[in-house]
Parts: structure tokens; sequence; C-alpha cells
């Protein structure tokens, strides 16, 4: 029965797949439109810059502040491990 399920969700995702790829047509890309007005491209520097260190660099400012102003550790549940036991 799971085979049965599994092949039925594989051949639906192909299939989804191959219909978007063939409704998508890249070759009218190569074909402007009217009032089609492209600005300068980004160089090389300016391309990783935007898409890889500025999300670094967010992703750093947020889990740091996500740090700094966490105050579930002044916080202690008593369990085991906070308990002292002298024997």
């Amino acid at each position: 029965m799971d085979k049965k399920n599994a092949l039925r969700a594989g051949a639906l995702a192909a299939g989804t797949t191959l219909m978007m790829l063939l409704m998508s047509s890249p070759a009218l890309a190569l074909t402007r439109d009217d009032g089609d007005d492209p600005g300068n491209g980004l160089s090389v520097i300016e391309t990783l810059g935007l898409y890889v260190a500025l999300p670094i660099a967010l992703f750093a400012i947020i889990a740091g502040l996500v740090m700094v102003l966490d105050r579930s550790h002044d916080r202690q549940d008593s369990t085991s491990r906070n308990i002292d036991v002298k024997a």
C-alpha cells in the first residue's frame, strides 16, 4: 500500500514538474517587451554582497539579538539537574 502511494506521489511530482517546465518558455526571455528598460547589471562583488553577505549578516544580527535578549537563563526550573544532592 505504501509503495503504491509513493509511486503515485512521485508520478504526480514528476508530472507537475514537467508541466511547469513546458509552460515556462525561457526562449521568450530573449525577446524584449515594449517599454522594457533594464538597468546596468551588477558586478560579481555587488552580487555576492547582495545575495550572500547581506543575508549572512542579517542572520548573524538577528541571532545575536536573540541570544543577548534571551531571558530564559534567569529562570531556573526545579529539576534534578538544578538541585544539589549531597549524600
